[in-house]
């Protein structure tokens, strides 16, 4: 006992307990909203056993005028017991009906705050979790919630009621019978606390692998040309089967443990019935109960015994509950994005799209989480009306640079401003910091195919949801898109797969390129927008962006170097350094 209590205090000086509060706290903010439809699915049970303990009283009543030991209306008696039988059944669908309402009102709102929790969270921080754990995360343990929170407080209070209102009557009519059930309390705790531990083990073994199961599906499906592509089919069937193989085991060995804690309750409530049920009959054959009385006793100890079950079942049900709390609270409690001057940039850009915005960037240095330096000292500006290159090797930092821009990732050291026109920080013209809220200004075309499922309007109106018809067949000629998108049957209204999929790759960057110029935003990042298209369709593409009078400012980053003859300026992101090139230097890049 005293190595228990010492295990105990132990626990709560490494913080468990402080960890579980906070859980408990983070469950009742969403939970809180609820708490008249939770009351009343609390007061529905509370009811439906009030219910259930008269009926047995009626039941009491109906065995003893059956038998002759009560004199009573036996007709009132029995339609006393069909009316409650059927006010049970009433109160238990009703209960039933709440708690679904309740259960898929939380499950969805709670899905939806996490889903905007993660669309918000910074980069940096949820790049360490996979996408097929989010998945499992936003959807299985959200549900876990939300069924808990009216599984685990409003039936705790209604089985604790239940079984104290049966003890009670239990120890009103005799005393003796109340024995049986309690003594079988510590007897199912005492039997069902290693297969307890166990369980929780097991449970936390199979979510780890569920997860790992449900990041490989995704990212395999994801993947599936270069699965076919590497005729990789075999590997990765083998591992499927390797992981499924690792959740059945878990499972099943879960499964086996609940089983043995099944047995053993089962073994102790029937210890329990039959134990009553001697002591039942020897109490009417000595005179001491009629056959009713009997009859309501052996019901009462079947709730006791059922009671203690369900609450020493809260235990598992309770620990799956909290850890489900605490891989949310994992993910809502990461660094947010800092939105809170969209309302600033959007009159900062009111005020100033007649002459369009630049940008500037100061001194920026950027450095991996790995520890791995990509440039420091970075400096560089881009106005309205020009387009600006980034060349350099792969891997150097040039999509770095254009995800700094975006406020995707935060530069460790220096300054990124936008600025009104072709003003600069240095001469003391408008300019502001760059943040998310500065996200808004920006349309971005990136790497790969980033068209969605649905047709290609749909696409076009992810990015402006009132844009007509007309707009979109302009962006469409702008990118020169409509050349073959008119010649489809369904034209902007053709279904596009999922990945873009039913188009090359060159048509899938046009609709990109489109799409990004659909949204008629001052500035436009081009990641190797363009490196899919031919040589003329690409000159023709960035020909169509510069001679459009809206006052754009447009980078692109490239390896191509027939791109640079279109450009106002070009740096070079190498070596850790960012270089603004000279002509020659240019010319002789082109050249070789």
């Amino acid at each position: 006992m005293l190595s228990k209590i010492k295990h105990y205090i132990n626990q709560i000086k490494k913080g468990r307990l402080k960890e579980l509060l906070a859980e408990l706290a983070w469950i009742y903010s969403h939970a809180k909203r609820y708490t008249l439809f939770i009351g009343l699915y609390t007061l529905l049970g509370l009811s439906g056993t009030i219910t259930t303990l008269f009926a047995g009283l009626v039941s009491r009543d109906l065995v003893d005028i059956i038998t002759g030991h009560n004199t009573g209306a036996l007709i009132s008696t029995f339609l006393t017991m069909i009316g409650m039988t059927l006010g049970t059944t009433l109160i238990s669908q009703l209960s039933t009906y709440i708690s679904t309402k309740i259960s898929i009102k939380i499950d969805n709102d709670i899905k939806a705050k996490i889903f905007d929790d993660i669309l918000i969270t910074d980069w940096e921080a949820l790049s360490r979790y996979h996408s097929g754990d989010l998945l499992v995360r936003w959807s299985g343990d959200v549900s876990s919630i939300s069924s808990g929170i009216l599984s685990i407080v409003p039936n705790l209070i209604i089985y604790l009621f239940r079984f104290v209102s049966a003890l009670i009557m239990v120890l009103y009519y005799d005393a003796s019978f109340a024995i049986f059930a309690l003594v079988s309390i510590p007897i199912s705790i005492t039997a069902s606390r290693i297969t307890l531990k166990r369980m929780r083990q097991n449970n936390m073994q199979s979510m780890s692998v569920g997860t790992k199961m449900s990041s490989f599906n995704q990212e395999t499906f994801s993947n599936i040309q270069t699965v076919k592509a590497f005729d990789m089919i075999p590997l990765y069937s083998k591992r499927l089967r390797e992981l499924q193989k690792q959740y059945s085991d878990i499972r099943l060995k879960y499964q086996r443990t609940a089983i043995a804690n099944t047995f053993i309750l089962t073994i102790v409530s029937m210890l329990v019935t039959y134990s009553s049920y001697a002591w039942g009959i020897y109490k009417v054959w000595s005179g001491d109960i009629t056959y009713g009385t009997m009859t309501m006793f052996l019901s009462l100890s079947g709730t006791l015994s059922a009671s203690v079950d369900n609450l020493i079942s809260f235990v598992p049900s309770t620990i799956m509950f909290t850890n489900s709390a605490k891989r949310l609270m994992g993910i809502a409690n990461l660094p947010k994005e800092n939105y809170s001057a969209k309302d600033e940039v959007a009159q900062f850009f009111e005020t100033n799209k007649n002459i369009g915005v630049g940008l500037s960037i100061r001194n920026a240095a950027y450095t991996y989480a790995t520890g791995t330096e990509v440039f420091e000292n970075a400096t560089f500006d881009a106005h309205p009306h020009e387009v600006i290159a980034l060349v350099g090797p792969s891997g150097e930092g040039k999509t770095t640079m254009l995800r700094l821009l975006l406020s995707i990732i935060r530069a460790k050291e220096g300054e990124g401003f936008i600025c009104a026109g072709d003003s600069t920080p240095e001469n003391g013209k408008p300019c502001m910091d760059l943040t998310a809220s500065t996200r808004q200004l920006f349309a971005y075309v990136p790497q790969g195919n980033t068209m969605f499922s649905g047709t290609i309007a749909d696409n076009m109106r992810n990015v402006k949801e009132d844009a007509t018809d007309e707009e979109i067949i302009s962006a469409l000629k702008i990118a020169c898109a409509w050349d073959f998108v008119e010649k489809l049957p369904s034209g902007i209204n053709t279904e596009i797969k999922e990945r873009g999929g039913g188009f090359s790759e060159g048509q899938a960057q046009r609709l990109s390129i489109a799409r990004a110029l659909l949204r008629r935003s001052p500035i436009l990042l081009l990641d190797e927008a363009t490196s899919a298209l031919d040589i003329m369709t690409e000159r023709k593409v960035l020909k169509n962006i510069m001679d459009d009078k809206y006052p754009r400012t447009t980078i692109v980053t490239t390896h191509r170097p027939t791109v640079l003859n279109s450009c106002t300026r070009v740096y070079s992101i190498s070596n850790k350094q960012c270089r603004l090139m000279t002509a020659d230097e240019i010319a002789e890049l082109i050249h070789n």
